[in-house]
Formats: structure tokens, sequence, C-alpha cells
């Protein structure tokens, strides 16, 4: 498993995994000459899960398990602190099957207020995991909230997937219903359809749209015997602006994820329902590209474009936002 975690990050880091439109360009802002606001006073706080914010964004799961995973988690959470911004670790697998993995996820030493999201596979459910690992997976890390990541693509485009998805809607929704920390269904580039999220009485939506990073485009790197599946399924999901644009009908706290690029992405995903929005493959390459650096560069410009599509659509604060798009 570690070697696939390692595989995962170099394929992510240098191949091109990217598929799909996640639907953002079909919609434009409502813009306002006269914005009645000043751009210095454009608030982007907010509260996701009982959490403060001082900007709308959670760096997405990536990774952990291995050496390397550690030096990116800690780098992300510290950017994240410095920010105030959420971060989901990835998959906590393989610290629940070897405790001495655990450190690679544990990041309160250096993030001690964020958003901190645990992950899990929900399939794992259907392979022995229950309420203990789920309850492990929190504590683990001290998390806020834990995603129980939703994957069938994935999984069926590696050899070593885990592919029994048969009634797996009763046992998440068991888990949320005992566990004391907020459970988020998450896709993970496949979109996640309103239809199975009606099913899942979950605390929160990450619709994982399609027109982001393609999990089966992924692993059809890893194996060459499945690089037909991979590579024709890439081509298949719903796109993240109409994943937004059906979920935010639940009233549920909803963070839009898939394919967000720049700040205009972003203001478009809120503007279209989401409260929060979700990056993942920006802050990995950029952290092989320049480090810490290349992080802070990277939010301070998406940052200063959200600010900008805020200001000209007349939008002093994140709930007036809501809507601003046609």
């Amino acid at each position: 498993m570690g070697n696939r975690k390692t595989d995962h990050l170099r394929i992510c880091a240098g191949e091109l995994v990217e598929s799909g439109d996640p639907g953002f360009d079909a919609y434009k802002l409502k813009t306002k000459s006269l914005p009645d606001v000043s751009l210095n006073e454009v608030d982007t706080t907010t509260t996701f899960l009982g959490k403060r914010l001082d900007f709308p964004l959670v760096i997405e799961a990536i990774t952990g398990g291995t050496s390397e995973a550690r030096k990116i988690n800690k780098t992300l959470a510290a950017v994240a602190q410095e920010y105030g911004l959420g971060l989901g670790v990835g998959s906590q697998r393989p610290a629940i099957k070897d405790n001495k993995l655990a450190k690679t996820y544990q990041v309160r030493d250096v993030a001690e207020d964020i958003l901190l999201i645990g992950n899990l596979g929900a399939v794992q459910l259907n392979y022995g995991f229950g309420l203990e690992e789920c309850k492990a997976a929190v504590d683990m890390i001290d998390a806020d909230a834990l995603a129980l990541h939703l994957n069938p693509l994935q999984e069926a485009a590696q050899p070593e997937g885990d592919t029994n998805f048969m009634g797996l809607a009763g046992k998440i929704n068991k888990i949320a219903s005992k566990l004391k920390t907020p459970v988020i269904a998450k896709e993970v580039g496949m979109g996640l359809d309103l239809e199975s999220a009606r099913k899942l009485k979950v605390s929160a939506y990450d619709v994982g749209g399609w027109g982001g990073t393609s999990w089966s485009l992924v692993e059809s790197f890893r194996n060459k015997d499945f690089r037909r599946v991979g590579v024709t399924y890439s081509y298949t999901g719903t796109p993240t602006a109409e994943c937004i644009r059906q979920l935010c009908r639940l009233d549920k706290p909803l963070i839009g994820s898939g394919g967000v690029r720049d700040g205009l992405d972003a203001v478009k995903a809120i503007a279209l329902g989401a409260d929060v929005v979700g990056v993942a493959l920006p802050f990995l390459r950029c952290y092989y590209g320049g480090g810490e650096k290349a992080i802070r560069r990277y939010l301070d410009g998406l940052i200063r474009e959200f600010k900008v599509g805020m200001f000209i659509t007349g939008s002093k604060n994140l709930r007036q936002l809501g809507g601003r798009v046609y």
C-alpha cells in the first residue's frame, strides 16, 4: 500500500492526470458597474461544520502513509493554519492497519486551529471496517470531521481494487448516526450525484466533480493491464458545476471540489451554491515545484482573484455572493 501511495504522488506530480471540464465556463458572473462595496472591505470569512475559516477553502485530501507524505501534510497544514483554511488528509487506512504510520497524518502540532478532516474509504465498511475504525481515524489526528470517500471508478480501475459497493448507504448512515464527529460523504473525481446524495444521512457533502484530477486516469499509469479501462472511463462523470447546482438543493454544508484551479472558479462554485471550495492537485504541484513559497504564491493569487470576483458582483460577504451567476 505504501508503494501505491508513492506511485500516486509521483503520477499526480508529473503526469497529465486531469480530464474533462468542470463546467464553470458555462456560467458568467452577474457583475455590477456600481458594486457599492470597497474591495478592501470584502469579507471572505465563513463557518463550516462549526469551524471558522478566514477563506472558504479546504486543501483537499492528498496523501498519507509514507515519509514523503508526512512532509507534505505538515507543510500544507502549516499553510492552512497561517491562512485560516481547512485541510483534509489522505486515506488513513494504512495507519489503521499499522499504527506506526499514524505520524504521517498528524499535523496538530503545526495547525492547532484549522478545520481538519480525517479520511477513510467508505467501501472499507464492506471489508471489515466499522465504527471502531472510524473513531480511530478521528482520534488519530484529532479531526473535526471524517470524510468517507466514494470512489467506485477508481477501485474498478486498479487490479487490487475493492469493488463491493453493495449496501453502503445504510452502513454510512449507521456510522454517521453513531460517530460524534460530523461525517462528510466525499466523491473523488466522478462527481457525487443527487440520487446517491439523497440516500445519505451525513452532515455534509464534498462533490468531487468530474473535470479535475481523474483517479481512473491516475490508476492507468500504474498498471498497463488496466490502462485501457482507466483511460476510457476518465471521460465519464458529472461536472463539478452541475454537482454543486444539484446538491445545493439538499440544504446541507457543501464542498465544491473538482477542477477548481483559480479564484474565478472558486467564486463561481460558491455563487452556484457551494459553501466552501476544495483544491488538491495545484497544491501538490506547487509543493514539488517550489515548496512552501510556491504554495503561498499560488494561494495569494487565488485569494486576490476571488476577492475581485466578490467585488465586481457587489458581494460584501459570501452570503451575498450566492446566486451571482447566470
